[in-house]
């Protein structure tokens, strides 16, 4: 860390609470894994550049998913290639032979990239490898027989997300090859065999696969149910690259979908939430998500940072909910984020119209409001945040096309991408009550509607802070039960 304390961090536009590279590029998170008290987050890092470039996996580890402590780089490219995305287990019962000593080993499961085979113009290009580490992630070492599992033609073939399945006693990997995952399975994380098939059916037209992620959840009911987390680079439904997910079973070898090949349920209805998977091993068996808060496709290289490019969105908890039309995902951010509030101010039930402005000069916000709909005469409602210089960001309900939204169209800069300024939207039909959490950074929104039933996650970047929030009515009155705001503290201001 070169930089002066008081500056550490302070770049225009660079995220407050949000985890992003010291300097450099960042893409998908990588290799996520609660081992031994420490949360560790690998990712993907151009080193050198702040466009993307020769692929490295950055680390960082936090003891409660707030506070970041940055560390060296993990892993750098080799003779098979740049290191793509993938995925860290813990070997509990050594089934690798690669422990020595007390502390169990970390393997590494990740993709190689051959640039000299993409440029030779060679389908083979991508491949799976292993490392390993004895220290608790702080150093690695290659298998010396990689790659893994060799590719035999396949353009696309990538980011593994291994995990143990105790029922089969057996490692299990799901692979993105093409517009569909496939399922190995291996009892030594070393000799694979494939499995399965899923998803040529459920392919949105345009996407190739990436970033796979199959999980386990335990509804309230006590039905325990599978999720394939599936990552699309293209095609999704707000424009370039999202997350659909399928809820289902799993028997060790096949995935099963629930729900018809027609039916596309999303992760996030924002632009800005791509390659997102989950923590191995985290406290309580949680599933804890993060993504990389950036849009591949449509101008991920482009958004108009300084000495590093990209963040993180904040860790989430995931659940699966039993609703009218079948077991659905839901979000929420962990609970840790709460120790970065500062104070809190309540908003008092009231009816307005028009606007109702917020005594609040915070750039950095978490807010909390509950709108009763069915007593609301609003044809649309929600807030505003903006500036002196009018640009704003719209967070709303329209009751006509019964959709919840985010408005960009106006929100700074724009001219680095014709793909940017737009409004975003997710359908939402509850008629009673519509509560909503946002978590404001300087330049992201990440927004939670009805107990994380719709998340949506945008970018903006504004010319100056936004320090002004408005609620707003438009087209009749809004009934607002409840409203809190609270300030929040950066994570980096004391490094």
């Amino acid at each position: 860390m070169n930089e002066t304390k008081n500056i550490y961090y302070q770049e225009t536009h660079r995220p407050q609470f949000h985890f992003t590279p010291e300097k450099g590029w960042m893409n998908d998170p990588n290799g996520l894994v609660y081992y031994d008290g420490e949360y560790h987050m690998f990712y993907q890092h151009n080193p050198d550049s702040t466009v993307w470039g020769p692929m490295h996996w950055g680390h960082a580890i936090s003891k409660d998913l707030v506070n970041w402590e940055h560390l060296p780089i993990a892993l750098y490219p080799d003779s098979l290639g740049y290191i793509f995305s993938g995925s860290i287990v813990i070997d509990e019962n050594n089934t690798t032979g690669f422990q020595t000593g007390k502390e169990k080993p970390l393997v590494a499961i990740f993709t190689y990239h051959d640039m000299v085979k993409e440029k030779a113009g060679r389908n083979d290009r991508e491949s799976q490898g292993i490392a390993y580490s004895l220290d608790k992630g702080r150093t690695w070492t290659r298998y010396e027989k990689n790659p893994v599992i060799p590719n035999k033609g396949d353009t696309d073939f990538r980011d593994p997300k291994v995990f143990w399945h105790e029922a089969s006693k057996n490692w299990i990997m799901p692979l993105a090859v093409g517009k569909k995952l496939e399922i190995f399975t291996s009892p030594n994380l070393k000799e694979w065999e494939k499995a399965s098939e899923f998803g040529l059916k459920e392919s949105v037209k345009d996407g190739v696969w990436e970033c796979p992620d199959l999980i386990s959840f335990k509804t309230d009911d006590g039905t325990e149910k599978w999720v394939l987390i599936q990552n699309i680079g293209r095609g999704a439904i707000n424009g370039g690259s999202g997350t659909q997910y399928f809820v289902g079973n799993f028997d060790g070898k096949t995935f099963t979908n629930d729900n018809s090949p027609e039916t596309k349920l999303w992760l996030d209805y924002g632009a800005d939430n791509y390659a997102g998977v989950t923590w191995f091993n985290a406290p309580n068996n949680e599933r804890i998500y993060i993504g990389w808060m950036s849009n591949w496709d449509d101008y991920a290289n482009l958004v108009p940072t300084s000495i590093w490019r990209s963040g993180m969105t904040v860790p989430r908890k995931l659940s699966l909910i039993n609703t009218p039309e079948g077991y659905r995902l839901a979000q929420m951010p962990v609970k840790q984020l709460e120790t970065l509030r500062i104070s809190s101010t309540n908003i008092p039930k009231q009816t307005f119209t028009n606007t109702l402005s917020i005594d609040n000069k915070s750039v950095l916000n978490e807010l909390d409001l509950s709108f009763d709909l069915a007593a609301s005469t609003a044809t649309e409602l929600g807030f505003v945040l903006s500036n002196s210089k009018n640009e704003k960001l719209i967070v709303g309900y329209d009751k006509t096309s019964k959709q919840i939204f985010i408005d960009r169209t106006n929100a700074g800069k724009s001219d680095f991408s014709s793909k940017f300024a737009k409004k975003h939207t997710a359908p939402f039909y509850d008629i009673k009550e519509l509560t909503i959490k946002a978590l404001v950074d300087n330049a992201s929104i990440e927004v939670f509607v009805n107990g994380g039933k719709i998340a949506l996650t945008d970018l903006f970047f504004p010319t100056e802070d936004y320090t002004k929030i408005e609620l707003y009515s438009k087209g009749g009155n809004a009934e607002l039960i409840s409203g809190t705001i609270h300030p929040l503290k950066s994570v980096w201001a004391k490094k």
